[in-house]
């Protein structure tokens, strides 16, 4: 199939699409990499009458460190980018290991940091990270900016905190405080396929080896990245052990996601898969906090 007509605009300054947004409001809708979009608009599941193309504009692809420690990613960064950059392998090694599970070098090679937030596809992986790495997000318009934490910006399903006349513009990524460990894994069909299953394990520990912190995010468990609030407080101000690690799993599997059966995977199987993937990353986030 074919998108049906729309008016297509192509700014070349962040004031001007944002112009662009604020003129056409609700009726458009911003283009990025375009990976998600665009076969959206192909199926007709989408049909924005002015699509507004961002890949003229300068200044949405940067990438820098504040004096804090926090990084600061342009909206239209582009995930490949992601993998190859110093700064993200260094400072930000659960968003590096992730990255290789995004669909394929093609579709990463022009899909977008932000792109990707603002889809809000609760089985894509960067929205999980985001989360679970306790980022923020820039949104602006023609009126002025404010941030929101990644946790609020994901409502409902495919659905976000952005106003109609709104672009998500910039993503800051907080340091990981010392002795943090973190770990992500997915289980798929087939490497590049959605995950039936996937977690994001942010853990810290303290000199005697006690957990102080900890934070889960699951992927395809829910409308949302799925945050299991209750099964990291099992873990806080224990020692890691593998009956520990079961216990938070079972924990969070069955009290704190809701996956929904599909035809790949039926949601008690989505939770099962859920339980032993949390076990195995709690051990490599302890194990790589206390290295």
């Amino acid at each position: 199939m074919k998108p049906a007509p729309f008016e297509y605009v192509a700014p070349d300054s962040l004031d001007g699409a944002l112009a662009a947004m604020q003129q056409h409001g609700f009726d458009a809708k911003p283009l990025a990499g375009g990976q998600s979009l665009v076969p959206v608009m192909n199926f007709r599941l989408a049909q924005p009458g002015v699509l507004i193309d961002l890949n003229n504009v300068p200044g949405l692809d940067g990438i820098w460190q504040a004096s804090d420690g926090t990084l600061h990613f342009g909206s239209m960064v582009r995930q490949s980018r992601l993998e190859r950059e110093p700064l993200v392998a260094q400072h930000q090694p659960l968003l590096a290991e992730a990255l290789p599970y995004i669909a394929h070098p093609q579709i990463r090679a022009r899909g977008t940091f932000g792109g990707s937030l603002a889809h809000a596809d609760p089985a894509a992986e960067l929205p999980v990270i985001a989360v679970a790495l306790n980022g923020r997000i820039k949104i602006q318009s023609a009126n002025g900016d404010r941030w929101v934490a990644a946790r609020d910006f994901f409502t409902s399903l495919f659905a976000t905190d952005l106003g109609d006349e709104e672009l998500l513009v910039e993503i800051a990524l907080p340091p990981l405080p010392a002795h943090t460990g973190t770990a992500f894994t997915e289980m798929a069909r087939r490497h590049g396929d959605y995950a039936l299953s996937g977690i994001a394990v942010v853990v810290t520990v303290g000199e005697s080896g006690v957990c102080t912190a900890a934070r889960l995010v699951y992927l395809n468990a829910g409308e949302v990245p799925m945050v299991a609030d209750e099964a990291a407080k099992i873990l806080v101000g224990e020692r890691p052990s593998e009956e520990l690690f079961w216990e938070t799993a079972v924990a969070a599997s069955q009290n704190e996601i809701d996956p929904v059966g599909d035809i790949h995977a039926t949601a008690d199987y989505k939770r099962h898969l859920a339980k032993v993937l949390t076990a195995r990353a709690l051990k490599q986030a302890f194990e790589r906090a206390g290295q």
